[in-house]
């Protein structure tokens, strides 16, 4: 008789292994037990829930083009006999948390006044302005990049050291 997807057999545990418990189905067969589908329970050590030579019963899960059984135990058994074995776990209480306060979103970066304001006056054409401009923005930079390399931060991830 060959196994079909999703009936339960009764089968003899013939061997284990750290990943699972191999079984022998009626009529010679042999399938897998993955340790995954032993119980609803984690299972550490499958040697502490199944021995040699011990009768399941077992669903078979899936059969590959290969030949090889997928069986599962927990599946096997009905639902109430599931309920009992696996013990519902006690729901902890989380202590109450007051609601959490919104962190402000970021504000951009004020300069302080004044010093936007000397770079615009009414006698200067736009070239000069704008030379102005980036030579603040120059020196702003030279001033942070020797701020961040004395600290050993690098945006280039050397960490400041050459």
């Amino acid at each position: 008789m060959k196994p079909e997807t999703g009936q339960i057999y009764e089968g003899k545990i013939t061997s284990i292994t750290n990943f699972g418990a191999f079984v022998t189905l009626p009529d010679g067969p042999d399938g897998m037990v993955h340790i995954s589908e032993v119980s609803d329970r984690f299972v550490k050590d499958i040697h502490e829930v199944l021995e040699v030579g011990q009768t399941v019963k077992v669903k078979v899960i899936s059969i590959d083009e290969k030949g090889k059984i997928a069986l599962s135990i927990k599946k096997a058994q009905d639902k109430p006999q599931r309920d009992q074995q696996s013990k519902p776990r006690p729901q902890q209480r989380r202590p109450q948390q007051k609601p959490q306060e919104r962190k402000p979103v970021s504000q951009p970066v004020l300069y302080p006044d004044g010093v936007w304001e000397e770079t615009v006056s009414s006698d200067q054409n736009f070239e000069d302005m704008m030379n102005k401009f980036k030579k603040s923005s120059q020196d702003r930079m030279s001033d942070l990049k020797r701020g961040g390399e004395s600290r050993g931060y690098s945006r280039r991830g050397h960490g400041g050291r050459k």
